[in-house]
């Protein structure tokens, strides 16, 4: 088993050096190495993948084909190595992915959850600016949400306005302008939390009230709250419209008021795609769709195209 695992960390590396991060692939071949252990089990077989990757009952079948497919890559490199290795064939648990549908947040929801973020507890502390500036720099640029929390001070100029993603998704180092409002917004929330955060045990931009970088529990705790007590939720741990909404949201906008103001997205979309951190621009076109405001601002920028043309 060790060999295993030797192979494992060796995969692991490589793959990384190639500019994946692998932030789930990593637990989870752990496991399913632990998995073999349990079956004395030396080499991968087909059968082993699968009985884990159907582990436990309730997992969704996307869920199952997501852990097999990284069990199959795994076992292709294994198998230049070991020949007991068997690859599982493509197919053996088909479930298409399906993408969350969107919602698109009003302008007037977006002000009321930063509004309400401000009026978090504790009154005097950091809390309320750090969540209140948080969701509104998602809401203005687009970020993802992980993209914002690893901000470092570095990465935020004052004084010129621009932030800088480093090693986003797919790695990928990009440079967002941001308006002069958002800038003072930023620079409002520095001086706040520099006076209200005396030692720092973290050089992240967005700060805890204990001088710590935030995670992902927390923000997602904050959010469902003022999701709640604006009324986007039932209950603070209620469905509800997602923070990654915000990131949809900011394109959608972008690509109405391109269609309203009479510009050709076509020819803006790469722009988009660059700012957003899209992998391809075919990432950026799936916001033209299902969302009906803009499927009507397109329709409207068709009539008056053909009107003005009959």
């Amino acid at each position: 088993m060790n060999g295993l695992l030797k192979a494992l960390d060796d995969y692991l590396a490589l793959r990384r050096n190639m500019g994946f991060k692998l932030a789930e692939h990593e637990p989870a071949l752990r496991k399913f190495i632990a998995f073999l252990n349990t079956r004395n089990a030396e080499s991968i077989t087909t059968n082993l993948a699968l009985a884990w990757a159907q582990q436990p009952r309730h997992t969704t079948p996307a869920t199952r084909a997501k852990r097999l497919g990284m069990v199959r890559d795994f076992a292709r490199y294994l198998c230049t190595t070991d020949p007991r290795t068997q690859v599982p064939p493509q197919g053996l648990l088909p479930a298409q992915p399906q993408r969350t549908q969107p919602y698109i947040y009003t302008q007037d929801q977006i002000c009321r959850l930063v509004q309400q973020a401000a009026r978090l507890d504790p009154a005097d502390g950091l809390r309320p600016h750090t969540f209140s500036t948080l969701f509104g720099l998602l809401a203005v640029t687009g970020m993802r949400i992980g993209e914002a929390m690893a901000l470092d001070r570095r990465d935020v100029d004052l004084k010129e306005g621009v932030i800088t993603v480093r090693l986003g998704k797919f790695n990928k180092t990009r440079l967002l302008p941001v308006h002069r409002s958002t800038r003072r917004r930023l620079h409002g929330y520095a001086q706040s939390r520099d006076s209200l955060v005396r030692v720092r045990a973290s050089e992240s931009f967005f700060l805890t009230d204990t001088g710590r970088r935030l995670y992902y529990e927390r923000v997602w705790r904050a959010f469902a709250r003022v999701s709640w007590q604006t009324g986007l939720r039932p209950t603070p741990r209620g469905h509800g419209p997602r923070i990654h909404d915000l990131r949809h949201t900011f394109a959608v906008r972008t690509l109405i008021n391109w269609y309203r103001s009479g510009i050709n997205p076509e020819q803006r979309l790469p722009s988009l795609s660059a700012y957003l951190g899209h992998a391809k621009v075919s990432d950026t076109y799936w916001y033209l769709s299902a969302v009906p405001e803009l499927m009507g601002a397109v329709s409207s920028r068709l009539d008056n195209l053909f009107g003005a043309t009959s």
